[in-house]
């Protein structure tokens, strides 16, 4: 990855995916589990830049499920999503908005911050459930384009094999992660929208994602013209 991603990102928004949400720190070992797997490099680039973690220093456990929670709070730092330039009468608390987000835990102020910086959960989202891929892509978009992060185009709809797998509110999500790479199809063409998504998908994810908002930031030099 390149370097300057870690100058557009502050130190809060490193990122973990185990299931505490301890501090992180970058982790010299490599993970010896993904050796074969897709986005190996990514995941690895991810870790040495202290962005990511394992469940222990050389296990990243690719093939396991992400639950919302983790998700959540995957997006939510990654992307920075914050509070800053928002006052609040009291102190917001995930059970205001939610019925299974708990207040004090590890994830509370991830759910926080996803709901004032416009990823759209519902009341009774599950913190302990599975996110589908078209779910975790949903969130994730949302995200990049509270973050000024979406270009105003009109966009040509890949073709996706499954589609009417997906359900009809993710399509243009889905549609714009494909079209930017931040997501891709299998060889086949399908999308898998149902499929639960796992740590390595979401991590390559999140790698593309945030690669995609270091080049869409970045300042562009006009070009000298010629004498």
């Amino acid at each position: 990855m390149k370097k300057n991603i870690l100058a557009t990102l502050t130190a809060g928004a490193l990122l973990t995916l185990s299931l505490s949400a301890g501090p992180i720190s970058a982790a010299q070992a490599q993970f010896t589990d993904i050796q074969g797997i897709a986005g190996a490099d990514k995941i690895e680039s991810l870790h040495k830049d202290g962005f990511i973690k394992g469940v222990s220093d050389s296990l990243f456990k690719p093939e396991l499920e992400l639950n919302t929670a983790q998700g959540i709070q995957l997006i939510a730092d990654g992307l920075n999503l914050n509070l800053d330039t928002i006052r609040f009468i009291k102190q917001p608390l995930p059970s205001d908005h939610f019925s299974q987000v708990k207040d004090g835990v590890w994830y509370s102020d991830a759910f926080i911050r996803a709901q004032y910086n416009g990823i759209q959960m519902s009341q009774d989202i599950d913190p302990s459930k599975p996110l589908t891929r078209e779910q975790f892509t949903l969130f994730l978009m949302q995200g990049i384009e509270a973050k000024g992060g979406l270009p105003m185009i009109n966009i040509k709809p890949m073709d996706i094999t499954d589609e009417q797998q997906l359900t009809p509110e993710y399509q243009g999500a889905i549609q714009r992660s494909l079209v930017l790479t931040i997501n891709e199809l299998d060889a086949d063409g399908n999308f898998n929208p149902k499929q639960t998504i796992t740590r390595a998908e979401a991590a390559v994810m999140m790698y593309n994602a945030i690669e995609y908002m270091e080049s869409f930031h970045a300042p562009q030099i006009p070009e000298t013209p010629e004498k």
